[in-house]
């Protein structure tokens, strides 16, 4: 026998111990429930912005902020001192630099716990802040929350009006799900201060970060024939309606605004399901004047809190929930390596529990379709994702269901709905239908880099191979259509572009794998290119890396190896055709070699995107998950005559700790929209006028396994 089938015999003999292994680990992670759930992780801003919020809902008295719980404050600082970096500010990313509107969150919050401007930690932040622009150069959302406080100049912070709800031609669904979920409760908070801002502890200032000789108006240096300049124009028309506008007119849109907050807070785990529509709509209601122990605010902040990690040894939030994704991941990468249908039955039967039945936000554009698709979160009916319902339809393959012909029925809608919203230009967004006016890129709040909701490679060739594997006939329209995307999309280097996961490498390995189900041959000209960009970029020591930083450079830039990113490359090279490469051998080595004794692998950089350039995530079960898919791909095209067996998952060796997760929770019945704001033109919002009260429905309690 030569050395070189030695070499490789003994490499898939590691590899398949590797990928059982792994296979068993990860079903030990698996609910009693039958679901994944991972922690997802960020930056410090969520617990700067917690102190904020403090500071909202609890005044100081006679000039002194005495926040419910000092303790808790405390721990929050430790946390936030715990990411500073060697130069006193703040990253977004792991490893990554420090940013100045990051920076400036913190700065707020640890000043305002109470650490002196003099200690060390607040005189390095200030210094580097100082450095990178002042607070001049954070971005409008930093500037609007302190404007808030009066701690930024009002009247040179974009004005967020309640009033865009009412203008015509849906024009509030031309933003992003996300944007309208933090725009609503955010006008509403906006519109409570306009008279003056909330109360701050007696001589609490940010005067020391504020750069001399840096202007701080909003229209500086901005070309005069352009959207942002137009844009701008409009800001300062709106402040001046804002101070002229008959008060019946600015009531109406704030009873619209307020109802449209009230609807979505139904058959959802909080509004939009996330950590900034949360936050703010915990203040909202506070402003429109629900008393603390009002149902509806009872319930907002319950569901705010949950976000929250405080188990002794850790604190921070997540910025909301993803056991829908972290469960499709899971059971399609267990499916891959051969778990039997019986085993992963339970997982197939939560999945179908939480398929949408009834129409969102995504209706208004398509008010004609079904509803179906998946959400990320445990409850989020307004928000099904396209993502994640091309996921679901990959694991449901292999978990099969209690009810075959539930089953059946839920693949055929998901189908049917994912079709129905691709866009006009073939590819698929994450939430809605060609929501690419790129122009209100340029609206002056539009800074968080995430205003629109544009198809992307990345989700399009998840939604290729979800709908080519489910059947739809690859020579069909749809799909043409979305290869020609795919097509056209490509970078000149070879390499596509990741929209929620950093960042090529990702984009890269998902259009690969949605080109390899729609029939493209593995010599065509795209598939080449980027089998060969992909082992271009190969780290020495086998693995793949990828910073963040990528997207502020426009461009692939390298970082050490991950084993969700060495997993996608090796994905990516499979899908091209190359099972044997030195690239691929190497990538395979690098997997087995790092896993750890017990399945799992370590990883401690971001490979999840939240808003490019702005919010980064740590998917703490990718790690595990996509290290078994690429392992279990391998040994499938390396041993096509020897198939993985099939195998029944291990029963839960860490149950999660939940109490009914998953199970609804519905307040008392009869709830009423509660009074707008304290104001005395501003009369209570009539039940009329209400949408209806809140149906919330999400799980009770319950802790994500946050595996070691």
């Amino acid at each position: 026998m030569t050395p070189g089938l030695q070499t490789e015999e003994a490499l898939l003999a590691a590899s398949s111990q590797a990928a059982a292994k792994a296979s068993s680990y990860l079903a030990s992670l698996r609910s009693p429930e039958g679901f994944w759930w991972g922690h997802l992780t960020a930056d410090s801003t969520l617990e700067s912005d917690w102190l904020l919020l403090l500071l909202w809902l609890h005044p100081p008295k006679n000039g002194v902020f005495t926040p419910p719980d000092p303790a808790k404050v405390q721990r929050a600082v430790h946390s936030i001192l715990a990411r500073q970096n060697s130069d006193g500010g703040f990253p977004i990313f792991p490893a990554g630099p420090s940013d100045v509107s990051a920076s400036v969150k913190a700065y707020f919050a640890l000043k305002l716990a109470g650490l002196s401007p003099g200690a060390p930690e607040l005189s390095r932040l200030r210094a580097c802040i100082l450095s990178l622009g002042g607070v001049q150069a954070a971005n409008s959302y930093v500037k609007i929350n302190l404007s808030l406080f009066g701690l930024y100049p009002r009247e040179h912070v974009p004005s967020v009006p309640p009033e865009i709800i009412l203008l015509p031609s849906n024009f509030f669904y031309e933003m992003s799900s996300w944007t309208r979920a933090i725009v609503a409760p955010l006008s509403l908070v906006q519109f409570a201060t306009q008279s003056a801002p909330r109360p701050v502890p007696s001589g609490f200032n940010l005067q020391e970060l504020f750069r001399p000789g840096v202007p701080v108006c909003l229209n500086c240096n901005v070309p005069l024939f352009s959207w942002k300049k137009f844009f701008l124009v409009a800001d300062a028309l709106v402040k001046l309606y804002q101070r002229l506008a008959p008060a019946s007119l600015r009531q109406r849109a704030v009873r619209r605004m307020s109802q449209w907050m009230l609807h979505h807070f139904r058959h959802s785990g909080g509004l939009g399901a996330i950590y900034p529509s949360m936050q703010y709509a915990v203040m909202a209601l506070e402003a429109l004047g629900y008393a603390p122990d009002a149902p509806e605010r009872l319930e907002a902040q319950r569901q705010f809190d949950r976000l929250l990690v405080d188990d002794g040894s850790n604190f921070f939030f997540q910025p909301c929930f993803s056991p829908v994704w972290d469960t499709a991941i899971a059971a399609h990468a267990l499916g891959q390596a051969g778990a039997s249908h019986p085993s992963l039955r339970p997982t197939g039967d939560w999945l179908l529990s939480k398929e949408v039945r009834r129409k969102g936000d995504w209706s208004v554009k398509r008010p004609n379709t079904e509803p179906s698709g998946w959400y990320f979160e445990f409850a989020n009916e307004f928000y099904p994702d396209i993502d994640d319902t091309a996921m679901v339809l990959l694991a449901l393959r292999h978990t099969g269901a209690s009810s075959p012909s539930e089953l059946d029925a839920a693949r055929r809608r998901a189908v049917a709905w994912l079709l129905a919203m691709q866009s006009r230009d073939g590819g698929w967004a994450a939430f809605d239908v060609d929501n690419d006016t790129r122009s209100l890129s340029e609206v002056p709040f539009a800074d968080h880099n995430a205003m629109l909701d544009p198809t992307c490679p990345d989700i399009t060739g998840r939604v290729l191979e979800a709908l080519c594997l489910s059947g739809v006939d690859p020579h069909s329209a749809p799909i043409r259509r979305a290869v020609a995307y795919l097509q056209r999309t490509q970078q000149s280097d070879g390499s596509w572009q990741g929209r929620w996961g950093v960042n090529y490498i990702y984009g890269t390995f998902l259009a690969l794998r949605g080109l390899r189900a729609a029939g493209l041959d593995d010599r065509e000209a795209e598939i080449l290119r980027a089998g060969e960009w992909l082992r271009s970029i190969q780290n020495a020591g086998g693995g793949w890396g990828e910073s963040c930083d990528s997207y502020a450079k426009n461009t692939f830039v390298e970082a050490p190896s991950t084993p969700s990113q060495t997993a996608w490359a090796l994905l990516g090279l499979i899908a091209g055709g190359d099972h044997s490469s030195e690239s691929v051998r190497r990538g395979i080595e690098h997997l087995v070699s790092t896993q750890r004794p017990q399945g799992g692998w370590d990883e401690t950089l971001a490979t999840g995107t939240g808003f490019p350039k702005v919010f980064y995530l740590s998917y703490h079960l990718y790690r595990h998950s996509f290290p078994t898919l690429a392992l279990a791909e391998y040994l499938k095209v390396t041993q096509p005559r020897n198939p993985l067996q099939t195998h029944n998952l291990p029963p839960p060796q860490n149950p999660l700790q939940t109490q009914n997760v998953g199970q609804a929770s519905r307040p008392a019945a009869g709830l009423q929209a509660g009074p707008a704001f304290p104001h005395p033109s501003l009369p209570p919002m009539s039940p009329e006028a209400s949408p209806g009260a809140p149906e919330f429905s999400t799980p009770q309690s319950g802790t994500p396994k946050d595996p070691q």
